[in-house]
């Protein structure tokens, strides 16, 4: 039953999913018709209901000069929300095409984490325009965050946070929440400092308004505060959110002073990042920051071409390997038609191996120290598959493949001892390279697939020959 309604579930959200993206192409041809009529009446009513995210969805295909007309059309409010979702080209663009008025409308409208990220990504000359539109206030918090490593909580927080005082009353904390909480980030959780500016203690606002009006913050507040420092790494901060399910996190200086708070839609924005990173690294490509099909022919070239260049140099070890033991396929020519299946087996148990690995890494399931754990289990997995698989592969040699050959049960028995032998390789040498990268301070990704495959390839020949000259006697 539970799994019909699962079903019924997962159905409904796809044609949901389809419905939405029939409607916004229905949509974007009616704003290409809007356009092309000069109608701002039309283009107003389409665009009203619409969420910034759909909007920019919406204008991402419009050529420069309706761009242009369309994002004036915006309200001021809703043009500084679409903005921000919309890709570093498109920005620059529109930046490039705005007065110094209009300029200063968008950025008034953004929460300074936006524009520490919209500055990150532009040109000087933009760069120096949009900091003579900030005001006194936003710029000072600009350069502040802009000194923190990229990468870092500090580079990725925001300061726009609801600070209390500990001896304040539930009443005075909304009356301060209502007032300045228009120009914040998030006003949900709400951050207890003492007079240095320590972070002691945190509150929500559903705590406030359930507390008597004469409650002091200091017997409301949490005060055992999870938090981080502003020099920690932006993905372990985003995996903090995963763990323990945050809303926002605070981020201190090294005297447990409140600097700034990650929001959730930050630590999203680096979750995507990190994976696409890790993906891409997985692929051996090399990471890019523009979407797909913004990227031109010559970038995708750069990104690819040297790592197929170093895979292609490395593969000449595989070469290198069945030209030594040319004696060994003279002998027994057919062992040659089996290596594609035995490298190949090798790479497929060493890459999911890898991923697995590199998932836990990523997860904080498993760290360095549980190398010989990872192992051992590693081990007792490939032991399963590769007997699974040589004992298939036995019967199929003699059934099929060897049916008639001189020596078949002989030369059955080399390729699947051999598959045993290359998938318990594979596996551990898959598990343990990510492991040993993360030690020393490389990205595990780049240890997954097709790196794995290359090493594999080169183990597996090793074996099969060391098998094929004990067995056959060669």
């Amino acid at each position: 039953m539970k799994k019909e309604e699962y079903r019924r579930r997962f159905f409904s959200i796809e044609e949901k999913m389809d419905e939405k993206e029939k409607l916004i192409d229905e949509q974007r041809d009616e704003l290409e018709r809007l356009l092309d009529e000069r109608n701002p009446q039309g283009l107003k009513k389409l665009l009203e209901n619409e969420t910034p995210q759909d909007i920019a969805a919406l204008f991402a295909e419009l050529d420069d000069e309706k761009l242009a007309i369309a994002f004036r059309i915006l309200p001021k409010e809703t043009a500084a929300e679409t903005f921000v979702e919309m890709d570093d080209e498109t920005q620059e663009f529109l930046i490039h095409g705005f007065s110094d008025s209009e300029l200063k409308e968008v950025v008034d409208e953004l929460f300074v984490d936006d524009a520490v990220d919209l500055i990150e990504e532009m040109p000087a000359n933009v760069v120096k325009r949009i900091l003579r539109q900030a005001d006194k206030d936003m710029r000072k918090q600009i350069n502040e965050l802009l000194k923190y490593p990229e990468d870092s909580a500090g580079s990725i927080m925001t300061t726009e946070f609801i600070l209390l005082r500990p001896d304040m009353t539930a009443e005075m904390a909304i009356k301060r929440i209502r007032r300045t909480g228009v120009d914040k980030e998030t006003i949900y959780t709400c951050y207890v400092t003492d007079a240095n500016n320590k972070l002691i203690g945190i509150t929500t606002v559903k705590d406030l308004l359930l507390a008597e009006d004469d409650e002091l913050v200091k017997s409301i507040m949490e005060e055992n505060v999870i938090s981080v420092t502003t020099l920690a790494d932006q993905e372990q901060v985003a995996q903090m959110f995963s763990n323990y399910n945050f809303l926002a996190l605070p981020v201190v200086d090294n005297e447990n002073r409140l600097v700034g708070i990650v929001t959730i839609d930050d630590a999203i924005d680096v979750i995507q990042e990190e994976a696409t990173e890790d993906i891409e690294k997985m692929a051996a490509v090399l990471p890019s920051d523009k979407p797909y099909m913004k990227t031109s022919v010559f970038g995708l070239y750069k990104k690819r071409a040297p790592w197929l260049l170093i895979l292609m140099l490395s593969a000449t070890f595989t070469s290198a390997i069945i030209s030594s033991f040319e004696a060994v396929l003279a002998n027994v020519l057919i062992l040659s038609s089996f290596i594609p299946m035995i490298t190949g087996s090798g790479g497929n148990a060493g890459s999911q191996a890898s991923v697995s690995v590199i998932r836990a890494l990523s997860l904080g399931e498993i760290h360095f120290r549980s190398i010989f754990l990872v192992l051992w289990k590693e081990f007792r997995v490939s032991i399963l598959c590769g007997i699974t698989l040589a004992a298939a592969n036995f019967v199929k040699l003699l059934l099929f493949d060897l049916n008639g050959q001189e020596n078949a049960f002989m030369i059955a028995l080399v390729i699947s001892l051999t598959l045993v032998g290359t998938i318990i390789m594979a596996k551990l040498v898959g598990s343990s390279l990510p492991l040993l990268a993360s030690k020393v301070g490389f990205d595990p990704a780049v240890m997954a697939n097709p790196l794995i495959s290359t090493v594999c390839d080169s183990l597996s020949l090793l074996i099969y020959f060391g098998v094929a000259k004990l067995i056959l006697h060669l």
